[in-house]
């Protein structure tokens, strides 16, 4: 019984996923009540009558009290937690037990995040939003609505069953010499040629990286790339997963490929036998999209098995069709969010995918528009805290400087365009109630024209953006021969390693190298904050796949509490605390979080912040929790770098407490050795 809405103000449903038992319910709560002879009422109009008194109270009590509730319960028990961002309400229900209150909050700004990454700064204007959400087309908006409803599927299966997703940080392929070679290649060859291409429209790309089912093989960043946040990261591997997913429980590997993935040490690597020497070494045959070339050394039963799932598959998107993403760039000039650029998901062969992420050419235009947002926010800001005239134009940027930059913009933009014309006149209505000589000037009776010119800035961002070029423009994307060149290259550099990485993931690394140093230890997961990375062994679930933490359900077992611990630390950090040791039975949990300087030395811990209940959730990938602790922490550091770790630790409950403790000091300065985790 799950399920999630957005809806405005006015009660207007403006997307809705639900469960089948959700779904269901409600078919027959509405059903029961319509006259015989009748039909069944659409769905949406039944979610919709369900939803609007608590819709309707949530703005009455925003217009009358200036507050509203976050969370409540039923009666049947189920629970109902409730956000407001700007004009819309975010409405996430569970009635299973299932999700409790933190994890409903979690999905709302998961699903935020989301949408900030479809549509950018179109976010920031509520009524534009709206439209997006909503579009008057009923085939578009099921299409849409259908795509984000699989997106949080997606996000909620990894979630369930992905350490990554569980913890909010991203895994590397543990395989440091193949991971080297790999971004080496992604420098050298592919992310050079392409560049150089007359084939890519004027699209550079910027970062490129190879996914294994969700881990890293290789991320490679041009020179003049910003770096890419941890939080887009994971959004982009949701999406690429949405895309392309991976089939992981069906595709167990057979034992003698688990032997050779889980041996005692690091230094058990698999090594390939070597490519036939007289395999054409060119780059330019172009594969043929959709068939998976032969290879020579290919296991029958995982080829079989390859096979019987590409028939059960649901033809995928063409990958030849970018899908506009708009992302954190960091420069010089400052912090500039949700940037357009193009995401290429292009895949190799099942659960092994390539991602490029290129600029496209007219992505100037948004960093002007965020400038100008950025301007009249301010200015929106200080009127409405009472702050008029002079005092109301201080600071950076000063609306002053931006009126003749302004001017230009538009200017630049041309008449043509309906929106640019909307912008103009706007504009024209704000320069003669703000500087026109002996007028009102900067006081409250502008703040209208302040959300106007937001609006209409955020219609040219659309515009621009959103809006899909018509037949006659020229397509600004890499043409289809240059990704299939892009394909055929990964696949030649991958070819003989293909069946050992998709081993290798589901193996990355196990507590078997671990044991002889570490007795009782039953798992651990470890996280850079600071780059956000983690390590952990592999939690393997599956009936017929047998691992040290034994077969099926115990070791369900074993992930349930894993589960519990990163949920029961969470609550433990949102109110201030940064050591947590618990007793559950059999087990004895530790969590630790710490700081240290960028030669390793531990810092003080000093105090954390406590947050409210209905604080965003701690994490990365809806907000990043871990970055502003660090600008929280490092003020008190100043000119020095600080890095931020988590450890979370499972031992047997006999293991005495002081052998635990040291057990923890150990794991944690041996993580970071450069011979067992390449943290590139």
């Amino acid at each position: 019984m799950k399920c999630l809405l957005i809806a405005s103000e006015s009660a207007e449903v403006l997307f809705h996923w639900t469960d089948p038992e959700f779904q269901q319910n409600i078919q027959e709560q509405y059903g029961a009540s319509q006259e015989e002879g009748q039909g069944l009422p659409a769905f949406e109009d039944s979610i919709s009558t369900l939803f609007a008194p608590i819709i309707i109270s949530c703005s009455t009590m925003v217009d009358r009290l200036g507050d509203n509730y976050t969370s409540f319960s039923t009666e049947n028990n189920h629970i109902y937690v409730l956000h407001q961002f700007d004009e819309c309400l975010y409405i996430a229900v569970n009635g299973d037990g299932e999700e409790g209150e933190d994890d409903l909050r979690r999905k709302i700004y998961v699903m935020k995040k989301m949408i900030e990454v479809l549509f950018g700064m179109v976010t920031l204007s509520s009524n534009l939003l709206r439209k997006e959400l909503r579009p008057q087309d009923t085939e578009q908006r099921a299409r849409l609505w259908k795509h984000l409803q699989s997106l949080l599927e997606t996000y909620s299966h990894l979630r369930e069953n992905d350490q990554s997703f569980l913890v909010e940080a991203v895994e590397r392929l543990i395989h440091p010499t193949l991971c080297e070679q790999s971004i080496e290649f992604l420098e050298r060859r592919l992310v050079q040629q392409l560049n150089s291409s007359v084939e890519r429209a004027r699209e550079e790309v910027l970062h490129a990286f190879i996914l294994i089912h969700t881990k890293l093989l290789a991320f490679y960043s041009s020179r003049n790339a910003s770096t890419l946040t941890t939080s887009d990261l994971l959004t982009l591997i949701i999406m690429a997963q949405n895309m392309y997913p991976s089939n992981i429980d069906q595709d167990d590997p057979g034992p003698e490929d688990v032997e050779s993935t889980s041996g005692s040490g690091p230094e058990s690597f698999y090594t390939p036998e070597p490519s036939p020497t007289d395999r054409g070494s060119s780059s330019s045959d172009k594969p043929v999209r959709g068939n998976t070339p032969v290879f020579e050394f290919v296991d029958p039963d995982i080829q079989m098995a390859e096979d019987s799932l590409r028939t059960l598959e649901v033809p995928p998107p063409d990958p030849s069709t970018p899908r506009r993403v708009f992302l954190e760039v960091s420069l010089k000039e400052g912090l500039y969010p949700m940037m357009p650029h193009s995401m290429y998901c292009l895949p190799l062969w099942p659960g092994i995918t390539l991602v490029l992420l290129t600029k496209i050419p007219t992505s100037a235009v948004a960093m002007s528009v965020y400038k100008f947002l950025e301007a009249f926010a301010k200015l929106e800001k200080r009127l409405s805290e009472g702050q008029e005239g002079s005092a109301a134009t201080r600071g950076q940027p000063s609306i002053h400087d931006v009126r003749s930059k302004l001017d230009k913009f538009i200017k630049a933009l041309g008449p043509s365009e309906i929106q640019s014309a909307q912008l103009q006149n706007a504009w024209t209505e704000f320069k003669n109630q703000a500087f026109a000589r002996g007028g009102p000037g900067f006081n409250k009776d502008l703040i209208i024209r302040c959300k106007n010119m937001k609006t209409q800035l955020c219609g040219i961002y659309r515009q621009c953006f959103l809006i899909d070029s018509g037949p006659a423009d020229i397509p600004q994307r890499l043409s289809q021969g240059l990704q299939e060149r892009a394909q055929a290259m990964v696949q030649e550099k991958l070819m003989d390693w293909k069946d050992f990485l998709l081993v290798k993931s589901k193996r990355n690394i196990t507590m078997v190298s671990y044991l002889e140093d570490f007795p009782g230890l039953i798992h651990f997961i470890c996280v850079d904050r600071s780059t956000g990375q983690m390590i952990a062994p592999s939690l393997n679930i599956s009936e017929h796949t047998t691992s040290e933490l034994g077969k099926g359900p115990v070791a369900q077992f074993i992930k349930s509490k894993v589960w519990n611990l990163v949920s029961a630390t969470r609550r433990y950090l949102q109110k201030g605390y940064s050591t947590v040791t618990l007793r559950d039975g059999d087990f004895y949990f530790c969590y630790f979080l710490w700081f240290e300087n960028e030669t390793g030395f531990k810092l003080e811990a000093g105090d954390l912040p406590i947050l409210p209940d209905d604080s965003a959730p701690i994490g990365m990938l809806a907000w990043d929790y871990y970055r502003k602790l660090l600008r929280y922490y490092s003020k008190n550091h100043q000119g020095e770098v600080v890095k931020c770790y988590e450890l979370l630790t499972v031992h047997l409950g006999v293991i005495p407490t002081e052998i635990i403790l040291q057990h923890c000091r150990q794991l944690a300065s041996k993580l970071w050795e450069p011979s067992r985790n390449p943290l590139l």
